[in-house]
């Protein structure tokens, strides 16, 4: 199997090593039985979904954190961000309790006690967080609400190398209209953009992909 070299901007150890090569076996065995990610992907896993996760990890999250992921599917990036930040809270929230299930089964057998699966609409979910993660899920505004119902605040200010409190989304394509409607609907609000064929290099995958960063 091929070695995870490079594959996050985090110093990684040997045990998180080999549980991100263990989500991946996990995930593509669940794969044959419920749709987690497209077919067509599978063969480039490590490209199209988990380094694209991991490009959160381009800034740290202050330990002691509460993340929730809208729209976590097969646990991307609620699993990877978990492996990451062993110290971190990481809930998935997604509304098909197949992939819920598929989660919490994942994260059980890879000995992630700082990940929890929840299963409903994101609109219902009543717990708290310090931040919200993303991944082609809804379009930004809708995902500010959801960030903004259930937000609290960190007991202290987010470091260097940190980020800062609020929403982050991992978004393709042409994304001006949906920064303009965020803005139509709260004017106060900071938008960060990183593009990932800046961090990564050219590739033909990332070359409108991005972080979102919103607070």
């Amino acid at each position: 199997m091929q070695e995870l070299t490079g594959i996050s901007f985090i110093d990684l150890t040997d045990d998180q090593h080999q549980q991100l090569e263990a989500f991946e076996e996990q995930l593509l065995r669940f794969n044959q039985r419920v749709n987690l990610i497209s077919a067509e992907s599978e063969h480039h896993f490590r490209t199209q979904h988990l380094l694209h996760c991991l490009t959160l990890t381009r800034r740290d999250f202050p330990d002691g954190c509460t993340i929730v992921d809208w729209g976590t599917g097969g646990g991307l990036p609620a699993i990877p961000l978990a492996i990451c930040y062993p110290e971190v809270t990481v809930v998935g929230v997604d509304s098909v309790g197949k992939k819920g299930r598929a989660v919490r089964t994942i994260a059980r057998r890879l000995g992630l006690d700082n990940c929890y699966s929840w299963t409903g609409r994101a609109e219902d979910w009543d717990g708290e967080a310090h931040y919200s993660v993303s991944r082609a899920t809804a379009p930004l505004g809708e995902l500010w609400q959801w960030h903004r119902r259930i937000a609290i605040d960190l007991e202290g200010t987010p470091g260097d190398g940190e980020w800062q409190q609020g929403l982050l989304a991992l978004k393709g394509g042409n994304l001006s209209g949906e920064i303009e409607a965020l803005r139509a609907a709260d004017s106060a609000v900071e938008v960060e953009r990183f593009s990932l064929e800046s961090l990564l290099g050219r590739n033909e995958f990332f070359g409108e992909k991005e972080i979102v960063a919103i607070g």
